[in-house]
Formats: C-alpha cells, sequence, structure tokens
C-alpha cells in the first residue's frame, strides 16, 4: 500500500491526478489491495472492490489456492497463527472504512470464492458504509474474459458508481 499511495502522491505533485476526485478499484489482488486500502485511508472518493480476498483465514479453506498461497505469501496457515492471518485480512478493518465501497464477485470464482466478497460486503453494510453487491455468473476471469455483455454491464456499473461520489 505504501508503494501505491507513493505513486498517487507523485501523480497528484506532477499535476496527472486531482486530489480531490481519486478512485480506487483492482480485481483479485488488486480487489484484496483495494479493500485494504480504504480499510487504512480516507482519502479516495468511492472504491471498487473486483474478486477480492478479504478474509486471509476462511481463504485457506475454500480457495483452489488457499492451502499454499496463506503460507508461501503471508506465512502462517490458521492452525499457526490465525491472528496474524486476520490482522493481514482486509475484512478485519472494515469497522475503519469511510469510503464508498462496491463490490463485485463471480458466482463461480474458484480462485477468490463469492464468500470473500459476501463476508465484506455485510461487514461494510453492518458498519453503515455505501456499498453495493454485484454478483455476477462466471469464473474468476469473468470481469476480463467472460461475456462481453457482463464485461460492458461491470464497466458500466463501475462508472456510474464513480460518478455517483
Amino acid at each position: 500500500m505504501e508503494d501505491l499511495m507513493a505513486v498517487v502522491d507523485h501523480l497528484i505533485e506532477i499535476g496527472a491526478a486531482d486530489a480531490d476526485r481519486l478512485y480506487v478499484t483492482g480485481g483479485s489482488y488488486g480487489g484484496f489491495m483495494t479493500s485494504w486500502i480504504v480499510g487504512h485511508t480516507d482519502r479516495f472518493k468511492a472504491a471498487s472492490t473486483v474478486v477480492p480476498v478479504t478474509n486471509l483465514v476462511s481463504f485457506y479453506g475454500t480457495s483452489d489456492i488457499g492451502w499454499w498461497f496463506a503460507p508461501g505469501e503471508v506465512g502462517p496457515t490458521p492452525f499457526d497463527d490465525v491472528d496474524a492471518l486476520w490482522k493481514a485480512s482486509p475484512l478485519a478493518y472494515a469497522p475503519r472504512v469511510k469510503t464508498p465501497t462496491q463490490v463485485v464477485a463471480g458466482e463461480d470464482d474458484r480462485r477468490c470464492p463469492i464468500e470473500q466478497a459476501e463476508q465484506y460486503y455485510t461487514a461494510l453494510k453492518h458498519c453503515g458504509v455505501a456499498t453495493e453487491f454485484l454478483r455476477y455468473p462466471g469464473p474468476h476471469s469473468f470481469s476480463t474474459q467472460g461475456r462481453p455483455d457482463l464485461r460492458q454491464d461491470r464497466l458500466s456499473r463501475l462508472l456510474d458508481w464513480f460518478s455517483r461520489y
């Protein structure tokens, strides 16, 4: 996150971005990072997190890569140190989120299972954050390689969401 915020700061500094009109979005790891960012800063007007991982504890047992990804990328398994995985999970910081956040998921996503997005959306609703949940048919890659009409719909809804804020 620090690296990404440094890029944003640089773009603002050189006049390529407007500090008063910043939006953040990303899919897969970008969805994780989008969810992480809005839990740690409120500098963005709105966010859209697409096929995110938000809970590294449940990700371990529900993803097609969770059982090896968490230990390889984060360190422990839930059996070794559940607290460390929770602290590295965007879901843990949902109570801090102030940024209106759109949550987007694929019904047949085995990489970042829909339950990850559902948990995050539910937490944001519980915390009173402006949010909406978009559920699309298809696998992890639906937003970039799926049916053209669904890709167009998602992008239209993304632009509408950002336009609202």
